[in-house]
């Protein structure tokens, strides 16, 4: 029997519409939903919009990595591939203090721009602005740190690099499994109260809420700046009053002041010497910048916080971690440099 008009008619639009679906679904797409027209394949240039984008970035693909928010500084230059060191201040599109413009990005001629961090609609229309103007495509990736595994399989996919991501997110998948799983172990009773002193004065801190303590809220600690969701600028009487059980500085010229403070020194933290300063070579482990760097800071933030649950030897840990995300395994004396004042 032949069909008729109608059944032809319906066919082809089924038709149709099943390879408009397809091709939809070719098109892809980054974390906060959106498309990436024009994304080619291979990419082999990347436009870091900023510090989180570019650590990750260059622990999956180094070698596509055009450049550094602001250029590595030599202490930091042994941790990190040589080529990638040498690589020159590109600016930054995102942040606080974004120092690139457009024409300086298109100068580079990037297959690639990559934002990782926030997803909410302020960056969403960012990503589209830059998006649209400059005709590159611009992906906006969870920088959350919960959110490592899935960031490293969607940049695996966009920049062709799958099976490195699949070994770094399982990477990511076992610490942040491990850490919770020792953390739920912890009464909330015996969850310390702790304090993240930002800055040489240690006055700058991040409330709950705020990516700026991501590796704190995953070990449990009570963050005694409270709620928020943001930085803030505190006295030190209200440090004082919050009575921090254990302080974690970013900054060793505030380490090395509070030690002294008397001020600073009734606090418990001071009192029973929990101070402890935050390695940050090549990157902080705490923080500054938010990237997949605090995955080490994890097992460092265990140690210092919780010792009966994370006896590992931190050494040992940040060697393997170090060579597996930076690919460089530092020897004793680059390890002692990284740790000092940090135990």
């Amino acid at each position: 029997m032949r069909p008729d008009r109608r059944s032809l008619l319906l066919g082809s639009a089924a038709i149709a519409a099943a390879c408009a679906t397809a091709r939809a679904a070719e098109v892809p797409r980054d974390d906060a939903g959106r498309a990436l027209d024009g994304l080619r394949s291979p990419v082999a240039r990347v436009f870091p919009a900023g510090p989180p984008a570019a650590i990750l970035l260059y622990t999956l693909a180094p070698d596509l990595l055009l450049g550094w928010p602001r250029s590595i500084r030599p202490a930091e230059r042994p941790y990190l591939l040589p080529q990638a060191a040498d690589l020159p201040e590109v600016g930054r599109l995102t942040g606080r203090g974004n120092t690139a413009n457009l024409e300086s990005v298109l100068a580079l001629k990037p297959d690639l721009i990559l934002d990782v961090g926030s997803t909410a609609e302020t960056y969403r229309s960012l990503a589209d602005r830059v998006q649209g103007q400059t005709g590159i495509p611009y992906a906006l990736l969870d920088g959350r740190l919960a959110a490592a595994p899935a960031a490293y399989r969607t940049l695996g996919r966009l920049v062709g690099r799958e099976a490195a991501a699949e070994s770094l997110a399982a990477l990511s998948e076992r610490t942040l499994t491990t850490v919770r799983e020792r953390v739920a172990a912890v009464p909330e009773g015996q969850r310390p109260r702790v304090y993240l002193a930002r800055g040489p004065r240690g006055l700058e801190t991040a409330r709950q809420g705020s990516i700026n303590v991501e590796a704190l809220l995953l070990m449990g600690a009570v963050n005694v700046a409270g709620p928020g969701g943001s930085l803030a600028q505190v006295s030190p009487e209200d440090v004082v009053a919050w009575a921090p059980e254990v302080i974690v500085a970013l900054d060793p010229a505030f380490a090395a002041a509070a030690r002294q403070d008397p001020l600073w020194q009734a606090t418990p933290a001071l009192r029973t010497n929990r101070l402890h300063l935050s390695p940050t070579l090549p990157f902080g482990w705490v923080d500054a910048p938010p990237s997949v760097n605090r995955l080490v800071g994890l097992w460092w933030l265990g140690k210092i916080l919780y010792p009966a649950q994370f006896p590992e030897d931190i050494r040992t840990i940040a060697r393997d971690l170090y060579g597996r995300l930076y690919h460089v395994t530092p020897d004793d004396t680059a390890l002692d440099r990284v740790l000092a004042g940090a135990l």
